[in-house]
């Protein structure tokens, strides 16, 4: 039964994606087709996390930290090369390389999960304080201006075979799209490969994973390699997005986001972080518009509100839910039976008395 519930929502779940993959471009204007751009890139971003911290059992504060690299890397790779398409395969793996090197001194220093997101969170800081210092003209690699805190124009995405024809905002809308549905489905069977499995049985315990012969620091590497090449993707869409890419990417607020987007949308899952992601990006850009409630304020309020009603997140929550009334209804259902076949039986015996 749950089997078929999980492939009906994953059915789902890629109905509803192409439906705004095609739809979105034709009923939205310019703005928000941008918008929706910038939040799908956000969601890429809360998914890598969600995978290695909600399957993995990564507490990487700093996963903004990818996020920023792979973005720079693709700027830097796409105005040195004329191109973007070699550019978004090696920002991706230049991304996942940080995440593989960092990720080796970690997991094979044995350092418990605080110092973890501790370490995370200071090379991110480290970064975004190294990246805003670099405004001088001879801070560059190849021709590309690091620029300090003013960033990089980003060159837009090409097509493949033409590196003169760029594409337009609508057509990077469905580059994003699609790469956040791949990067999903991608996750999906991770997730429920043999990889997969190994790394959740990991998170619930270590110590046993390591006695049944699993080398825990290898796929602990493993799966924070592929987020970290994720968010490398989801770096490289947020700055084509924008068409910018500056240091603030690796602040503190931005890192702090990226966790809250998970603790609302539910740890454990991977639709959660993306709909948290998605919901958050909105409710933001709405309150950006007023000066009556602060943004800090405001996200502040909903962390508190949903760590203490609803711990689990959203998606998790409402999964219990359904399911709690589902087994309320075929209960009754059985009652029900239950009572017909006793009436039936003694009327029955009735008859034949």
């Amino acid at each position: 039964m749950k089997r078929s519930r999980d492939t009906n929502a994953l059915i789902s779940i890629g109905i509803v994606g192409l439906i705004i993959l095609f739809g979105a471009p034709q009923t939205l204007d310019l703005f928000e087709i941008i918008s929706l751009t910038t939040a799908v890139s956000l969601a890429i971003l809360a998914l890598s996390l969600g995978l290695i911290w909600g399957f993995g059992g990564i507490l990487c504060f700093g996963q903004t930290a990818f996020f920023g690299i792979g973005a720079y890397a693709y700027a830097i790779a796409a105005l040195n090369f004329g191109g973007s398409t070699s550019a978004i395969v090696l920002a991706i793996l230049v991304a996942a390389a940080a995440a593989a090197i960092l990720g080796y001194f970690m997991f094979y220093g044995r350092l418990s999960d605080v110092y973890l997101a501790v370490i995370t969170l200071t090379v991110t800081l480290i970064l975004y304080s190294v990246i805003r210092r670099t405004s001088g003209p001879e801070y560059k690699i190849g021709i590309a201006k690091l620029g300090g805190f003013n960033g990089i124009n980003v060159p837009p995405i090409n097509y493949p075979w033409d590196a003169n024809q760029f594409l337009f905002p609508e057509q990077v809308f469905y580059v994003a799209m699609v790469s956040l549905l791949g990067a999903y489905f991608l996750c999906v069977w991770l997730t429920k490969s043999h990889f997969g499995r190994v790394c959740i049985s990991i998170r619930e315990n270590e110590i046993r994973s390591e006695l049944l012969g699993y080398d825990i620091r290898l796929y602990k590497l493993g799966m924070f390699t592929v987020g970290g090449a994720i968010a490398g993707l989801a770096g490289v869409m947020f700055a084509n997005s924008i068409g910018r890419i500056t240091p603030d990417v690796y602040n503190l607020y931005n890192a702090a986001l990226a966790i809250i987007w998970v603790i609302i949308g539910g740890r454990g899952t991977l639709i959660g972080p993306i709909l948290g992601a998605l919901v958050l990006f909105y409710l933001t850009s709405f309150l950006g518009r007023q000066a009556v409630v602060n943004i800090n304020f405001f996200l502040g309020l909903v962390l508190i509100i949903f760590v203490l009603v609803v711990p689990k997140g959203i998606v998790p929550s409402l999964v219990q839910l359904w399911d709690r009334r589902r087994s309320r209804r075929m209960t009754a259902r059985s009652a029900k039976r239950i009572r017909r076949r006793g009436r039936s039986r003694f009327k029955e015996a009735t008859f034949e008395e």
